[in-house]
């Protein structure tokens, strides 16, 4: 990564990509993690763990799931919506492989995910509201 690069972009968190938001929750609330009540009915929700890491939990339709499963992927908070854009376009135009081109995501952000050379997702994103939390 350049310098230009780390000054606009940091890891921030570890989504999971999920067609059973309950199930899910119910399998890491096992292990310990906490979340709001209802949070099973939300198209979005995260935890904070040990050392200020976020993990993300999305709901993907059972349709559009990868077969075996989506796995973890890296979330990288961009310094603006723009910055997602920006950093999208350049990955892609490096010849790396776009998955989601950057969209406005019903939970505030500007999102996009991009796949590292061995097929993982990388999401990056930025919050849509100056302020407005991750």
């Amino acid at each position: 990564m350049t310098p230009q690069t780390s000054a606009r972009v940091r890891f921030d968190a570890l989504g999971i990509a999920t067609a059973d938001l309950t199930a899910s929750l119910a399998f890491y609330r096992r292990l310990g993690l906490e979340f709001p009540e209802g949070a099973e009915q939300a198209p979005h929700v995260e935890a904070v763990v040990a050392g200020g890491i976020r993990l993300m939990w999305d709901v993907v339709p059972a349709e559009e799931a990868p077969s075996g499963g989506g796995g973890p992927q890296l979330a990288f908070l961009c310094d603006s919506p723009a910055g997602v854009d920006a950093l999208y376009a350049e990955l892609t135009e490096a010849g790396y492989r776009g998955t989601t081109p950057p969209w406005d995501a019903v939970w505030g952000q500007r999102y996009a995910v991009v796949a590292d050379p061995d097929g993982n997702g990388v999401d990056l994103f930025a919050p849509l509201e100056a302020g407005q939390g991750h």
